[in-house]
């Protein structure tokens, strides 16, 4: 059967898509690996902008009616910082989108099996269990993949590589991967039974050699996050790592994690380094590249979802305006992506420099970007460009001299 679009992946990106292209009456052919979704320790907090990117999309009432629970306060701990002051200071996380009262979470289970449940309710013809073989790009473009013992070949004159980092169709297409050096390393863990932590209210902090980000989910569910060295690669390793990851929460800079370290593990905890990512181009002849299979931004920053649907809604837009019978042009969507990313990739580093890095001197560079950040407010849009877009703030924010000051180099 000869579709409208293959796509190579039904998580998030995947399966946005397929929704979106579906519900505009195309012909869509979704191919997803995995016959049961699981949790893979990420994908769980959307930004204000990549929120309003889902209503855009028109998947928002599906995401909060699957579970999705917003988070309306910041604060940032230090151990150059009073717990008290960090806290009387917290930001209100409504103010950076309009219409959106704070970030989305949703897990990541939760929120693949949505997508994917709402491009079926579109009319996508949705697989699951598909081991996808050969992909031919070009001028007619196909995808060899066998589904419950069966050998099938689909054509299209597109094929969407929405199938993460080690993406098929991206190797299929030619297009190279450009990976930034590893930083740090970042490991996440679900926990349970959390009690007396605020359920609206996200967190981040540096003290000794860790650093932690909580995001709660409500119902005494909170999914947190932790950073350390790149030679202490094993330190939470072994059967009792979640454990001993969790007693690395109870720090004297932020005493509500007490009632987090508390808790129960109820998940995995995975640990993987933290870099950036570009491919040099997100499309080729007969394909494109959506979310990480285009390419990723440091997870310190945690846009991965963010990134992923305005990717989704870019890219609908664009099929959708293409008249039936021409090749779709996806010049803009490069030049957009391209520039979102650089700018995100060196808010990442200001982030990661600021937050994932220990010791003296690290620690005499947050108190300094604190304190000056308290007198100079511009010192911080480097968070305003994550919690309202890369485009939010002005572009010399990105500039090498304005990275000097925010880092103390």
């Amino acid at each position: 059967m000869t579709h409208d679009l293959i796509i190579v992946g039904g998580g998030i990106g995947g399966s946005a898509l397929a929704a979106v292209m579906a519900r505009a009456g195309r012909r869509v052919l979704l191919l997803e690996k995995s016959t049961a979704y699981e949790d893979r320790v990420r994908g769980e907090w959307i930004a204000p902008w990549g929120v309003t990117e889902t209503k855009r999309t028109g998947l928002y009432d599906a995401l909060v009616a699957a579970g999705g629970h917003h988070l309306t306060s910041h604060v940032t701990y230090d151990e150059t910082r009073d717990p008290a002051a960090a806290e009387a200071g917290a930001l209100p996380l409504g103010m950076f989108a309009d219409g959106v009262v704070g970030p989305l979470c949703i897990r990541h289970p939760v929120h693949c099996q949505t997508l994917f449940d709402q491009a079926v309710l579109a009319g996508a013809e949705a697989l699951r269990g598909v081991a996808v073989g050969a992909i031919t790009l070009g001028a007619s473009p196909s995808v060899a993949y066998v589904h419950e013992g069966r050998e099938q070949v689909a054509t299209a004159p597109l094929v969407v590589g929405a199938e993460g980092r080690q993406s098929q169709v991206r190797r299929a297409a030619g297009l190279t991967l450009h990976q930034d050096k590893p930083h740090h390393w970042f490991a996440g863990l679900l926990v349970d039974d959390v009690a007396g932590v605020d359920p609206l209210r996200q967190t981040i902090g540096t003290e000794g050699d860790f650093a932690f980000l909580t995001f709660p989910q409500g119902d005494g569910r909170v999914r947190v996050y932790g950073g350390w060295d790149l030679p202490a690669k094993t330190r939470f390793a072994g059967a009792e790592g979640p454990r001993r990851f969790l007693d690395a929460f109870r720090l004297r800079s932020a005493p509500h994690n007490e009632a987090i370290a508390a808790g129960t593990p109820a998940g995995p905890l995975f640990a993987y380094y933290n870099n950036s990512a570009l491919a040099e181009r997100p499309f080729a002849p007969g394909a494109v590249l959506i979310g990480d299979a285009a390419g990723w931004n440091d997870p310190i920053l945690g846009l991965g979802l963010s990134i992923t649907y305005r990717d989704v809604r870019i890219v609908s837009d664009i099929l959708r305006a293409t008249p039936d019978g021409a090749a779709p042009d996806f010049r803009p969507y490069e030049e957009e992506r391209v520039e979102r990313m650089r700018r995100l990739r060196l808010a990442a580093e200001m982030q990661a420099t600021l937050d994932m890095e220990f010791g003296e001197d690290a620690r005499n560079r947050r108190r300094r970007y604190h304190e000056g950040a308290a007198a100079d407010p511009t010192l911080g849009l480097h968070g305003v460009a994550v919690l309202a877009g890369p485009e939010a703030v002005p572009a010399d924010i990105f500039e090498p001299a304005h990275v000097a000051r925010v880092v103390g180099a």
